[in-house]
Parts: structure tokens; C-alpha cells; sequence
């Protein structure tokens, strides 16, 4: 029978240990990528989107799978925010390069009253030509919005006769697969958006 010194033995065990330390690890679930917005992983936002793309065509999730899809809901008479976004999110595709065609841009409107698809293709492409723009009927607009949890609301206009939208300005982040993953702020920067779509594209 073999007999090992008391270092012998404690040598031996810690090399078992950090055997077993190193199995267990490979072993155990990848570590969740780290994002600059919000992790909605699992929360199934978004999933009953249902509009009309600029072409007339319906549109679901299943329409953009095998591409990343990034969604941000605003409308053309927007004065500021929805001007600003797009323009943040055509630097976002520049900075991904090669892999910009990897990724799908989509803006829904939240004014279906005054955003035609014609319109709306007008508006969305003097930003990139590969962006999409969404629209559709009230209802179709309710059902989506409330998938996704956001917000918008008519506030009239009266010294113009006219009206407004109020609305959230959140950028959502989808995977490949169709599933929602990040929400990010409307005010992030094209740096972190671009960050963020890396991570959900590897």
C-alpha cells in the first residue's frame, strides 16, 4: 500500500479541488452578456406586434428572425425626439460595419391617422434605406403599443387646429429569434446601441 506525507496528501487534494472547480464551471450555464440598457430577456415584450410595413404588407416578430430587429415607435410630424432617434440609430449601423446587415431598424407609428405607408417609406428611408417603417390600422396601433408596453396619446393642438403625439422613446432590442432582449433609453448613445446589438447578435 502506497503512503503519501501529510503535504503529499494536501497537495493531492487541492488538485482535485481545483479539478472538480474547473469541471464544474464548464459545466455550468454561460454568463448572461452585460448590457448597456435593460435586460428583458424572457418577458415576451413585443411579441404582438401586428402592423403594416411601408410596401402594404402585413407584418409580425416571425417576419424579421435571423435578424436582429431594433424597434422605436414615433410618427413623421415629430418635431425633435423621433428625428434625433433615427439619425442615432443610422450612426448605430455604420458602426457595426459589416455586420449592419445583420440588423433590421424599425419605426412604428404611433399617428396612423396621418402616417400612410407612403409616408412613412418617405420619412424612414431619408434616414437609411434599409429602415422600416410600420403603420396600420387604431387597433392594430393598440395591440402592438400594449405588446410592447408603451406608451402614446393625442394631445390636441388648438392654435393650429391641428394635434400632436405624445409617446415613449425607448429603443427595443430583439434577438435573432424574435425575442425581445434589451430595452434601451431613448437617449443612448450609438456607441452603447451598437455595444448592445453585438452582444445579441454573438
Amino acid at each position: 500500500m502506497t503512503s503519501f506525507s501529510p503535504s503529499r496528501r494536501a497537495s493531492l487534494k487541492l488538485a482535485v479541488a481545483l479539478g472538480l472547480s474547473t469541471l464544474l464551471t464548464a459545466c455550468g450555464p454561460e454568463p448572461k452578456p452585460s448590457f448597456s440598457g435593460t435586460d428583458i430577456s424572457g418577458t415576451g415584450l413585443g411579441k404582438e406586434l401586428a402592423m403594416l410595413d411601408h410596401t402594404g404588407q402585413p407584418r409580425t416578430l416571425a417576419d424579421y428572425k435571423g435578424k436582429a430587429l431594433v424597434v422605436f415607435f414615433g410618427f413623421t410630424h415629430c418635431p425633435d425626439v423621433c428625428p434625433t432617434a433615427l439619425a442615432q440609430l443610422a450612426q448605430t449601423l455604420q458602426l457595426l460595419g459589416d455586420r449592419a446587415g445583420e440588423v433590421q431598424i424599425a419605426m412604428i407609428s404611433v399617428d396612423p391617422e396621418r402616417d400612410t405607408p407612403e409616408i412613412m417609406a418617405r420619412y424612414v428611408k431619408a434616414f437609411d434605406n434599409s429602415f422600416v417603417g410600420l403603420t396600420g390600422t387604431p387597433q392594430q396601433l393598440q395591440q402592438t403599443a400594449k405588446s410592447f408596453k408603451a406608451y402614446y396619446a393625442k394631445v390636441p393642438d388648438k392654435a393650429n387646429n391641428s394635434y400632436t403625439m405624445d409617446h415613449s422613446a425607448s429603443f427595443y432590442l430583439f434577438d435573432k429569434n424574435g425575442q425581445a432582449r434589451v430595452l434601451a433609453s431613448g437617449i443612448s448613445s450609438a456607441q452603447d446601441l451598437a455595444k448592445d446589438i453585438k452582444s445579441i447578435l454573438n
